[in-house]
C-alpha cells in the first residue's frame, strides 16, 4: 500500500513540477504552428532535378519511393520478341515533404517547375495539412521535429 501511496504522492505532486519547462510538453495548437506534407509523384528521371531545386529553398529532408501508376496516360504499349504488351503500370518516382505552412506554396513551385516536361505523365502534386511532428531522438514537437 505504501508503494501506491508513493507513486500517487510522485504523479500528484512531482510530475507536473518536472514537466515544466520541457520545450516538448507544449502544443502545437498552442503554437499556432501548422506544417504542410507534400507529396509529388514525378517521372524517375526527374527527380535529380527536383532534389536540387528543394534543397536550393532550404528543404533539409525528404523521403523517396519508386511506385508504379497510371493516370489519363493508360499506360503504353510495347514489344518484345515479336509481341505486342500492354504496359499498364508506369514506373514513377513518389516524393514526400513535410515543410512549415509559409514554405508550401514554395516547395510545390519549385516540384512543378523541375519535374515539369510538358508532356503527359509529368505526374502530381498533393498538399495535406499535418497536425503534429516528433523528431522521435529528440522529442522536439511542431516545426523544430523537421
Amino acid at each position: 500500500m505504501n508503494i501506491l501511496r508513493a507513486y500517487i504522492y510522485f504523479f500528484h505532486r512531482l510530475a507536473p513540477w518536472l514537466l515544466e519547462g520541457k520545450p516538448n510538453t507544449i502544443s502545437v495548437k498552442d503554437k499556432q504552428q501548422t506544417m504542410k506534407k507534400i507529396e509529388a509523384i514525378i517521372k524517375p528521371f526527374k527527380l535529380e532535378e527536383v532534389k536540387e531545386s528543394l534543397s536550393e529553398i532550404g528543404v533539409a529532408g525528404m523521403t523517396v519511393s519508386e511506385v508504379k501508376g497510371f493516370g489519363r496516360q493508360k499506360g503504353h504499349t510495347e514489344i518484345y520478341r515479336g509481341s505486342e504488351y500492354t504496359v499498364d503500370f508506369l514506373p514513377k518516382i513518389l516524393i514526400q515533404v513535410v515543410v512549415s505552412d509559409e514554405t508550401a506554396k514554395a516547395a510545390s513551385a519549385a516540384i512543378v517547375k523541375a519535374a515539369k516536361t510538358g508532356k503527359i505523365g509529368d505526374g502530381k502534386v498533393f498538399i495535406y495539412p499535418i497536425e503534429e511532428a516528433v523528431r522521435i531522438r529528440t522529442e522536439e514537437n511542431g516545426e523544430e521535429a523537421l
